[in-house]
């Protein structure tokens, strides 16, 4: 190997190491897993009641669904349902209340899982802010004549 062809390539060892240097570094913050919006399977339907708009939900674990969330079912030929959480449970079941859709025993339901926004502190100001034409002056003295 001749002296300018190693000099060559130990200059592109050197410039290729030396791109790590100049890398973007990963931001520190959390970013939002995109599994916690992902659908989770919680249950299955258990019951339908004849003449009645709500349903039976199995539940697949802990139910640590609240009252007034949505949740979705899937079944065959890709019927699917909403469903609104009442809030009522016994063990292992829960009722939901029938949105839309058509459902049928054994349809899997799924809950979607949506973060809660940070909640936001007031500041703390002194004084509270006026409208300009509503700000108080500063008490000047001033001589009354009786």
């Amino acid at each position: 190997m001749k002296r300018g062809e190693f000099t060559g390539i130990a200059v592109c060892a050197a410039l290729v190491a030396g791109c790590g240097l100049f890398a973007r570094k990963k931001d520190e913050t959390k970013k939002e897993n995109p599994q916690d919006h992902a659908p989770k399977l919680v249950g299955r339907i258990a019951s339908i009641p004849p003449d009645k708009r709500f349903v039976l939900i199995q539940s697949y674990g802990t139910w640590k669904i609240g009252q007034g969330e949505l949740l979705t079912t899937r079944g065959p030929e890709e019927r699917s349902a909403n469903l609104l959480v009442t809030g009522e449970s016994l063990g292992q079941f829960a009722a939901a209340d029938l949105q839309s859709g058509t459902v049928e025993i054994g349809d899997a339901v799924y809950s979607r899982h949506v973060p809660k926004p940070p909640e936001t502190t007031p500041s703390t100001s002194q004084e509270p802010e006026l409208p300009e034409n509503q700000m108080t002056k500063k008490a000047e003295n001033v001589q009354k004549n009786n």
